[in-house]
């Protein structure tokens, strides 16, 4: 066998290095070093709140860690977002129903561990079914005591209803802005149900004066910080287990039917079979971070309902750049980060700045912080490239 020429073989190895560091950068291209990041800052933040004292400057306060947990839950409805709008194309407006579903599931529970600690010391009724007179537990709330059980409805009721909505709507080929107004249309019909005080769900007020979780004391601060660490884990895992899916040959098909529907319909596909599917995984994703948000803020009340928070999840997912999952996930970081910092200097102005940073955003940087970021690593490699090159041909 002959021997490769030595250029062929440097032009080879140019190319294939050329392919690899390609790949590294599209959008979700590589899922390892968003989880190690992640892990390493989640270490980082538990040891400096459990092990470094107060006086250190790198201690980090239990309202720093309570903060960063509830952001990696938005995070986490974020990249749910990210999901189906970002890889197939489906506006929803509706996602914070799913988010504050599977709070108020975990709500009920955290709920019935209060027990006779509540204000009017009922063992059986929460306190604000005692207010209201109630004489008898309704029915949906029975076997919400039990972890493993209200676990599973605080998923499977979002789950559920996500399936249902998709079903009708993705079979009946409803899309775009009408989609859009349905999706926002069901949250806030949930909001009007979930305030009035006959549903059994503390009306206005919501479910609140939580005392532990499965025995631990959610005050404390290595309950606080083993929340934190749990949902940044399961932020990663739901990362991981979205970009596989999305690398897959289902994924293909997913972005397939966002490009072109119809010529996806043409070949064969169901296309209503794989939006329903993905609507459902979705749903599921915001479920799970409605579950881990509320033992760390402490309430879940009708206003997580509101389609003002779901249009605000777009929001976050617009600027950090739709469809490539981690810029999802630092979209949604960045704007709660600004939201604390400047509802604190000019509270009733932030809606104004949010609403200026997206028409800002939308028009100057389409593709959001993730597009940003590929243009200058794109620069910064045939910057790089060229002066290899120039080097190489004055050394000959």
């Amino acid at each position: 066998m002959s021997k490769l020429d030595p250029t062929t073989s440097k032009l080879s190895k140019q190319s294939m290095l050329s392919k690899l560091f390609t790949a590294s950068r599209e959008p979700g291209g590589r899922a390892s070093p968003f989880v190690a990041v992640l892990l390493i800052l989640t270490v980082f933040a538990s040891v400096s709140n459990l092990l470094i004292p107060e006086s250190s400057v790198f201690h980090v306060s239990n309202y720093t860690i309570t903060l960063l947990g509830k952001y990696l839950s938005y995070a986490m409805l974020a990249l749910a977002v990210d999901v189906v709008w970002g890889y197939c194309g489906i506006l929803s407006l509706g996602h914070g129903a799913f988010f504050a579903l599977g709070g108020y599931g975990m709500g009920m529970y955290l709920m019935r561990q209060i027990g006779d600690r509540g204000v009017y010391g009922n063992p059986l009724l929460p306190d604000f079914m005692v207010f209201l007179d109630w004489k008898e537990l309704p029915w949906y709330w029975t076997g919400m005591d039990m972890f493993p059980f209200a676990m599973l409805m605080a998923l499977l009721v979002p789950g559920l209803l996500a399936f249902v909505f998709g079903w009708l709507a993705f079979r009946s080929r409803v899309t775009g802005v009408y989609l859009s107004i349905m999706t926002q249309a069901l949250t806030y019909a949930l909001m009007l149900s979930f305030f009035r005080n006959e549903m059994g769900f503390g009306g206005n007020n919501g479910l609140t004066d939580f005392k532990d979780l499965l025995g631990f004391d959610l005050q404390s601060n290595t309950t606080r910080v083993a929340l934190f660490a749990i949902t940044a884990v399961c932020l990663c895992g739901v990362y991981l287990s979205s970009h596989f899916i999305m690398k897959s040959r289902l994924g293909k098909v997913i972005v397939a039917i966002r490009d072109g529907e119809p010529r996806v319909r043409f070949i064969g596909y169901r296309t209503d079979h794989y939006k329903v599917w993905l609507f459902v995984y979705s749903a599921l994703i915001a479920a799970l971070a409605g579950v881990l948000y509320v033992p760390q803020v402490g309430i879940i009340n009708p206003g997580e309902f509101s389609p003002l928070n779901s249009i605000e999840v777009v929001i976050w997912v617009a600027i950090g750049g739709r469809g490539t999952l981690y810029g999802a996930v630092a979209g949604a970081l960045l704007v709660n980060y600004a939201k604390t910092r400047f509802t604190a200097i000019m509270p009733d102005a932030w809606l104004f700045a949010l609403g200026a940073l997206f028409v800002l955003v939308t028009l100057f940087l389409p593709k959001g912080l993730a597009g940003l970021f590929f243009n200058l690593s794109d620069r910064l490699f045939k910057a790089a490239g060229s002066m290899k090159s120039n080097m190489e041909s004055k050394t000959v």
